[in-house]
């Protein structure tokens, strides 16, 4: 896809202005980074980092029939979001209980509920939330991905920041919470949730008022090193984090179960995928998720096979970097169930060469507590 046809956000010209390196992702030029992915990184571990979060997309699904949509479209139990102002991560399976996308359930009132998906899979999730919709009454379902600006602001230090520009008591806004509130006079939607391992915020916003909210952020935490923050430290602080990238740990192939994230798929109820999710949890899996890290010298990156130390090859990496803050070469990949418990040695292929790693506990990193 050439640049001319890849969509922008609201935010563009504020990276132009920053210097940020700007590259191809999802249908989207997006920033990558703007001083270094290491800094970025570490700003985020230490203080909090900015990100422009606008590509991703946004369903509102409103009505008396919502929640049974909802119910019948999503993994988890939307009877678990027990009042408005609540969240909870989720996905879309097809039939044979792959995952069509991952994504976070927001209920935002009695009969409306917010759902937010991955950039690159706007268009397919929509053409499947309709074409399944169509059999429900009592609902309205609206793509308002294009109504919402969305900034994710992460970082031990991002609440007692974000707390002098909200006119709202952030104490009270606890982890997978949501609540409408105004930021630097800007109304917002403002969520405890995020993609970093990190405490946090994403802050929905106008389009038209998303530059003046990221202005407000990166002034109230510059003296204390809040940094803009790209693609790249995105990619590097989620797999420290073992959080699942969609294309990588998941794909329409690929269950929840097997990337090790049944706790967030109903083991009852009748949504889409819900038999084959069953007969995969009585049958056993067909592969398993697994953290590595690497005891040999090597990056391994998506798509380089895993070996047994005899040389049988039994899966293969599907993320995988230096991580900046663990200061150590680490990776996520799939291998067969039996050879998934934690110590087990196993060999990444580097440019044709056995590099060894043992299997470690998810996560890599956990935030501190405080």
């Amino acid at each position: 896809m050439s640049n001319d046809a890849l969509k922008r956000t609201p935010l563009y010209e504020v990276h132009r202005q920053l210097g940020a390196r700007m590259v191809p992702f999802g249908g989207w030029e997006m920033p990558v980074q703007y001083t270094s992915i290491l800094e970025e990184h570490r700003a985020v571990r230490t203080v909090a980092g900015l990100f422009d979060v606008s590509h991703m997309g946004e369903f509102e699904f409103e009505g008396p029939g919502a929640r049974d949509l909802v119910q019948h479209l999503t993994a988890n139990d939307v009877d678990k979001l027990r009042e408005p102002g609540r969240a909870q991560y989720s996905m879309f399976l097809n039939e044979q209980g792959g995952t069509i996308d991952d994504l976070v359930v927001y209920r935002l009132e009695e009969a409306r509920y917010l759902t937010v998906v991955n950039a690159a899979n706007i268009e397919k999730d929509w053409a499947h939330v309709s074409q399944v919709a169509a059999a429900f009454s009592g609902v309205e379902v609206r793509n308002r991905s294009d109504d919402y600006a969305l900034l994710a602001f992460q970082g031990p230090r991002a609440a007692d920041i974000l707390g002098r520009l909200a006119e709202a008591d952030l104490t009270t806004l606890k982890w997978y919470r949501i609540m409408p509130a105004e930021v630097a006079g800007i109304p917002v939607l403002l969520a405890r949730t995020g993609y970093t391992g990190e405490d946090g915020f994403e802050l929905f916003v106008a389009p038209a008022q998303a530059a003046d909210l990221w202005h407000a952020l990166l002034d109230a935490g510059r003296d204390e090193g809040v940094l803009p923050a790209g693609l790249g430290a995105r990619d590097t602080l989620r797999l420290e984090a073992s959080l699942a990238l969609y294309g990588h740990e998941l794909d329409e192939e690929t269950s929840p179960l097997e990337a090790g994230l049944g706790r967030f798929v109903a083991e009852e109820g009748n949504y889409i995928g819900a038999e084959a999710t069953r007969r995969l949890r009585e049958q056993g899996l067909r592969k398993r998720l697994v953290m590595l890290e690497m005891r040999g010298r090597g990056i391994p990156r998506q798509g380089y096979p895993i070996l047994t130390p005899e040389g049988e090859e039994v899966g293969y990496v599907t993320s995988g970097s230096f991580a900046p803050w663990l200061q150590k070469s680490i990776a996520m990949a799939y291998v067969r169930p039996e050879l998934a418990e934690v110590g087990r040695r196993l060999d990444v292929l580097i440019r044709g060469r056995p590099v060894e790693a043992v299997t470690v506990p998810r996560p890599f990193y956990k935030r501190p507590r405080k």
